[in-house]
C-alpha cells in the first residue's frame, strides 16, 4: 500500500475504486463500456499514463469473466470464424501501445477524449453501417487496424467492435461470444503491450492491482442485475456520461 500511497492520495484512490466499480456494473450488464468508463472517470484526477497502466488488469479480469460467461465451445467458434479481425485487433494493440509513452501529457487527453466523444455519439444517434460480404476482408483489415490503434492508445476497442459487428448484421447470441473473445484477447495484448511499453512497470502495477477488486464487484452486480434492467435506457445514460466526461478530457487536452 506504501506504493499505492506514494502515487495518490488514500482519497484519490478511494475515487478511482468507485469508478472502477461502477465501470465493472456497466460492462457486467451491457457487455462493453469499462474502459471508456474508467479511462474518463479516473483521468479526472489522475494522470493519462497512469490511468491507462491502471485499467490494464481490470480489463483483463473482467474480459475472461465475460468468456467465461458466454460459454468456451461458443468463444472457441467466434475465434475462428472472426479470427482475422481478431488477429488484426491484437496486433495493432501490441504495436500501438509502445508509442504511449511518446505522447504528450495534453495530448494524452486529446487522444483519450476524442475517441470517447465520437465513439459513443455515433452509438447515440444509432448509426448504422453495412458491411457486403464482397467487403468482408478489407474490412477486417481496415477497421481491425483502427480498433487495434484506439485499443493500445486508449485501452478501448469495443465500441468499434460492436459497430463491425452490427455491420455484418451478427445476431445477437454470436455478437456476445465473439465480443468476448475480442476484448479477451485484446486484454491479453495490452497487457503483453504495455508491459513491454513500460506503462506497467513495478511502481504502476500495484495501482493496477488495487483496482481488480471493484472491477470484479462491480461485474458481479451487473451480471446478477443487468438482465432485470431495461438495458437500452441504461446503455444511452451511460453513452450521456461518457460524451460529457470525454468532452472534458478534451477541454483539458486543448486548454490545459
Amino acid at each position: 500500500m506504501d506504493v499505492l500511497t506514494d502515487l495518490l492520495s488514500p482519497g484519490i484512490l478511494l475515487y478511482a475504486a468507485m469508478v472502477t466499480l461502477i465501470s465493472g456494473f456497466v460492462k457486467g450488464s451491457v457487455g462493453f463500456g469499462m474502459p471508456l468508463v474508467m479511462i474518463s472517470g479516473i483521468s479526472v484526477l489522475v494522470e493519462p499514463r497512469l490511468v491507462v497502466a491502471g485499467i490494464v488488469l481490470p480489463i483483463f479480469l473482467s474480459n475472461g469473466l465475460q468468456i467465461l460467461r458466454a460459454g468456451l465451445a461458443d468463444s472457441w467458434r467466434a475465434a475462428v470464424e472472426y479470427r482475422r479481425y481478431v488477429g488484426i485487433v491484437c496486433v495493432m494493440i501490441l504495436i500501438s501501445a509502445q508509442f504511449l509513452t511518446v505522447i504528450p501529457a495534453r495530448a494524452m487527453y486529446v487522444v483519450l477524449g476524442v475517441p470517447v466523444v465520437a465513439l459513443s455519439v455515433m452509438q447515440l444517434l444509432g448509426l448504422r453501417f453495412s458491411i457486403p460480404p464482397h467487403r468482408r476482408t478489407q474490412a477486417d483489415w481496415g477497421l481491425g487496424m483502427a480498433s487495434g490503434i484506439l485499443g493500445g492508445l486508449a485501452g478501448t476497442w469495443g465500441p468499434p467492435t460492436v459497430l463491425y459487428l452490427l455491420a455484418l448484421d451478427t445476431p445477437k447470441a454470436r455478437q456476445m461470444a465473439v465480443q468476448g473473445v475480442v476484448y479477451g484477447m485484446g486484454s491479453a495484448a495490452l497487457l503483453l503491450g504495455h508491459l513491454q511499453s513500460g506503462i506497467l512497470n513495478d511502481d504502476t502495477l500495484p495501482f493496477s492491482v488495487f483496482l481488480l477488486a471493484p472491477a470484479a464487484l462491480g461485474m458481479w452486480v451487473g451480471f446478477r442485475l443487468g438482465d432485470r434492467m431495461d438495458q437500452e435506457k441504461f446503455r444511452r445514460a451511460t453513452l450521456w456520461v461518457l460524451v460529457i466526461a470525454g468532452l472534458n478530457l478534451i477541454r483539458r487536452g486543448v486548454l490545459g
